[in-house]
This record gives structure tokens, C-alpha cells and sequence, in this order.
């Protein structure tokens, strides 16, 4: 308690201006890399990173921290070419001015979404079509969906039906949902898994590419067997299987509103960073 009224009466305005742009720094860097794959490919350099820096404190490894100290001004200039399409993405959202500006799903509209699908799984379910369905939620899927045939079309069981009809050019490939309800794609080629552990020896592309994305993303995503005509889920590298349509119906109320709300976790995220801007500075005062 004596530590924290000693920096409150140390602070001057110049340290809280300081404090204060850096969170915000931070702050917008995170709504800019948000629902993209850098912030899964940022968490493992930093787990790896930190887990080094401690290694070599704690056991005094000098060869290992000479490594890490030269390596980290490397770091910097290597982040632009690894983060380069996240970082072109950034800044066209700069430009168009949509950085803050997240909308979820109406109620009604999410719930207009979940009946059509569960229709559309059912008439397809009956007539053995194959079908992949994807429902974006915070991750960004836009790189999936330039890989198919733009719609922006109102999401109806009918409009599924024809697009999986297996006579048709967009029947092969997924389906995407976009994060504003609307059917953003057709024939969109995702990610296959590479997990060894499948659920099922023989599963076919279709379910693969169902689990792939939900893998690298937090979406939902509704295939149907044109072996079997079972509807199955996926949803964080897991997969549910042979459901039937009740189940299926509650099995999207219940994950399809998840990950709607950013308000609350935006606020814990900045609160987060200033915890940490104090701590740092902290530090540097107990060190002069």
C-alpha cells in the first residue's frame, strides 16, 4: 500500500500522459490484430520467449541470455515480414475507419440464422447432399472467404439448398456466414486439420475441412455426410456427430451467442495493460 500512494504522489503529468498513450498504443494494437491468426502465432512467441528469459535468470544460463539479448533487436525487424498481411489488413481497416466499430448479431437475425440452417440440414440430411456451413463469430474469416464466390446474400434454407444441389458450380466447398448474418461466400476452400487424433479413421475432406476451421478459428460449422446424410458440429477442434435436428437446434443456440459481446473484455484488456505500464514503471523507479 505504501508502494502504490509513493508512485501516486511521484507521478507527475508528463508520467501519466506517458502511461496513459502507451496503454492506449497497446490498446489499439489489439483491436487491430483481433480475430486474426497473428494473436495464436504472438502467443506462442511469447510463451516461448518468457519461458527462455526465466530459464536463463533462474539457472544463470549466460550463453542463453547473451543469445536471447541479441536476438530480441532481431525480433523487431522480423515482426513485418511475419505479421505482413495482418499488418496490411490493420491498416486498410485504419483507413476505412472500422477499427473500434464491431456490431454483433442482432437476436432475432441469430436466430432467423439458426432456424434457416437447422432446415437446411434437415431437407439435406434427407436427401444425402453434402453441405458445410460456417458461422463466423470473433475470428476473422475474410481470407477463407476471398477463396469463394462472393454472395452477401440473406441466409434462407432454400438459397442452401441450391447452393449444395450437387449439380450446381458451388455445391464443393463451405459456405460462410459473415459476422454481419449475411451468406458472405459459396465454394470457399478451408483449412484441412492436422490433427492425427480423429474422431474417425476414414474421415473424408469434408469433415477434415469442418474441423480445420474450427482449429484455427472460433467458428461454427454445420457438415452434412453425403455418405451417410448425419449432420454433424464442430467447434474448437472438436467435433459432435449423427445429430439429430432438436439437438443440433440447441447445440447453436447455445454456441452461436457466444463471443457476440467485446465490451467487458476491452475494458478488462486495458485495465490489464495499465496493471502492467505501473508495474513497469515500478520497477524502474526501485532500480534508480
Amino acid at each position: 500500500m505504501q508502494e502504490f500512494v509513493w508512485i501516486l504522489t511521484s507521478l507527475t503529468i508528463n508520467d501519466v500522459l506517458d502511461i496513459v498513450i502507451v496503454a492506449l498504443l497497446f490498446f489499439g494494437l489489439s483491436f487491430l490484430f483481433r480475430g486474426t491468426q497473428a494473436v495464436a502465432l504472438f502467443r506462442g512467441m511469447l510463451i516461448i520467449i518468457l519461458s527462455l528469459i526465466i530459464v536463463s535468470g533462474v539457472l544463470q544460463l549466460q550463453a542463453l541470455g547473451w543469445l536471447l539479448t541479441n536476438s530480441l533487436a532481431l525480433l523487431f525487424f522480423a515482426i513485418p515480414v511475419i505479421f505482413q498481411p495482418e499488418l496490411r489488413r490493420a491498416f486498410e481497416r485504419v483507413g476505412r475507419g472500422s477499427i473500434f466499430v464491431k456490431r454483433p448479431i442482432p437476436e432475432n437475425v441469430r436466430h432467423h440464422i439458426i432456424n434457416e440452417v437447422c432446415r437446411a440440414a434437415e431437407k439435406l440430411a434427407e436427401r444425402r447432399h453434402g453441405a458445410l456451413i460456417v458461422l463466423q463469430r470473433n475470428s476473422s474469416l475474410d481470407d477463407f472467404a476471398r477463396t469463394g464466390i462472393a454472395l452477401q446474400s440473406v441466409v434462407t434454407a432454400e438459397l442452401l439448398l441450391t447452393i449444395f444441389w450437387p449439380k450446381t458450380e458451388l455445391h464443393d466447398g463451405a459456405v460462410i456466414v459473415d459476422s454481419s448474418g449475411q451468406i458472405a461466400s459459396a465454394a470457399a476452400v478451408l483449412p484441412l486439420t492436422a490433427s492425427r487424433n480423429l474422431p474417425h479413421p476414414k474421415m473424408g475432406t469434408r469433415h477434415r475441412a469442418a474441423l480445420g476451421i474450427s482449429e484455427v478459428s472460433d467458428a461454427i460449422c454445420v457438415v452434412v455426410s453425403e455418405e451417410t446424410g448425419k449432420v454433424s458440429i464442430t467447434s474448437g477442434g472438436r467435433m459432435l456427430s449423427r445429430l439429430e435436428l432438436d439437438r443440433l437446434r440447441s447445440i447453436l443456440n447455445a454456441l452461436y451467442g457466444q463471443g457476440q459481446a467485446v465490451g467487458n473484455s476491452s475494458l478488462l484488456r486495458l485495465r490489464e495493460l495499465l496493471g502492467l505500464v505501473l508495474n513497469t514503471v515500478t520497477q524502474r523507479r526501485k532500480r534508480a
